[in-house]
């Protein structure tokens, strides 16, 4: 039929051909597996981006805060020397500007914002509420946090006599933008100030309790004058915040604290559903090798008086090894282009009906278009592989007892 292509691509193509039925019911088989990585894959993984962006709304991917102050010793003259565990005041970074500098300049650090923060009280008319005062550089606190993009209301906006607070925090006070919020520290220092915005970080927690003011203000709100109390990063890499934050504080002295550290049990959850997603693909792939194999075998079984003409008329071991070895390699690929159009079927039928009460989507899956070249490639190799013992065993066949049996 086509008489440019190698002998090997001949004899595979009609081998194929022949038996129709078997070869499309095991293409079928590694679609149907091939669809499940796929749709899989995609699934988990705008799950678990899902899952750290809201985990990451609110806190930074490492913060680096003054070294714990040491518990001081005390005698008691009976029980001998005891430590008592020294209570830890708010203390700004020592030379942080100088810090802050050498932080910029590492390369796996995209952005840096000193911060300084403290506990106060909200009041407003007759209300009264417990909150954490949050002083930020906006500019550099959205490359970390985008809070500019979590405004509901009003807009980031925060110059002296200023603040941004939180939905939940607004209906406890039952205030809104325009309104004033009169600001109690810890240290006596009082405030008054305009709301210009209401954020909402997707955490209940953090709408009722965090008021964000420009870093001056809260510098003078908290008697920090100058100073910051703590230091966040942003990296171009989330997942090696353990090692970053591990040698920020080796260098510095300093005490440094990762989200990974922070969330630990988010994160093993994490690392325990990726490493399942892992053994279910295995096992998913290793089925659709032993599908393959298993026909190819008996395909084998079903021409070897076709094997054994074929070696009769010249064919060589190698050219029947390749030959079987093609076959798989088509079936797995054939195989990888129908699973990878049943994926993209599974997930638009996901986006389409996968939605929260008000219309939005659970959460957004993002297909790389790399996944289905990595599937494609996959399943050939895993088909080209189930091909190798058949295929040993057609290039072994001896021709004469072929013909005969």
């Amino acid at each position: 039929m086509y008489p440019w292509l190698p002998f090997e691509w001949i004899a595979a193509t009609r081998f194929l051909r022949e038996g129709r039925m078997q070869s499309l019911l095991i293409i079928v088989g590694v679609g149907v597996g091939v669809s499940v990585i796929v749709f899989m894959s995609a699934l988990l993984s705008g799950l678990q981006s899902n899952l750290v962006r809201r985990t990451l709304s609110s806190q930074a991917h490492v913060v680096i805060l003054p070294p714990e102050e040491v518990a001081r010793p005390q005698r008691d003259s009976t029980l001998g020397p005891i430590l008592q565990k020294q209570a830890q005041r708010l203390r700004s970074i020592d030379q942080w500007q100088k810090l802050r500098g050498r932080l910029a300049e590492m390369p796996e650090i995209a952005a840096v914002s000193p911060i300084a923060s403290g506990p106060a009280f909200a009041v407003r008319g007759n209300a009264n509420k417990s909150v954490t005062l949050i002083g930020i550089e906006p500019d550099n606190y959205n490359r970390i946090i985008a809070l500019d993009e979590k405004m509901v209301a009003g807009r980031l906006r925060l110059n002296a006599g200023e603040t941004v607070i939180g939905i939940e925090l607004a209906k406890d006070l039952g205030a809104s933008v325009g309104d004033k919020l009169r600001i109690n520290s810890s240290n006596g220092t009082t405030d008054t100030l305009t709301i210009t915005g209401l954020f909402d970080l997707g955490n209940k927690g953090v709408n009722a309790r965090n008021v964000y003011v420009g870093l001056r203000s809260a510098q003078t709100l908290l008697d920090l004058v100058g100073g910051v109390s703590s230091i966040d990063l942003g990296l171009r890499d989330m997942y090696a915040a353990d090692a970053i934050a591990l040698r920020i504080a080796r260098e510095t002295g300093l005490q440094a604290d990762s989200w990974i550290k922070t969330n630990a049990q988010f994160f093993t959850a994490l690392t325990s559903q990726k490493i399942s997603s892992n053994v279910i693909r295995f096992f998913i792939g290793l089925s659709v090798a032993f599908g393959i194999a298993s026909v190819l075998v008996v395909s084998v079984v079903q021409r070897s008086k076709e094997i054994g003409i074929l070696r009769a008329m010249g064919a060589t071991r190698g050219q029947m090894l390749r030959t079987f070895l093609i076959q798989g390699g088509i079936v797995g690929l054939l195989g990888s282009v129908l699973g990878s159009s049943l994926a993209w079927v599974f997930l638009a039928l996901w986006r389409a009906l996968a939605l929260n009460p008000d219309g939005t989507p659970m959460f957004m899956i993002t297909v790389e278009p790399e996944l289905f070249a990595i599937s494609a490639a996959g399943a050939t190799l895993v088909g080209i592989f189930s091909a190798l013992i058949p295929a040993r065993r057609a290039a072994s066949l001896d021709p004469v007892v072929a013909i005969r049996g």
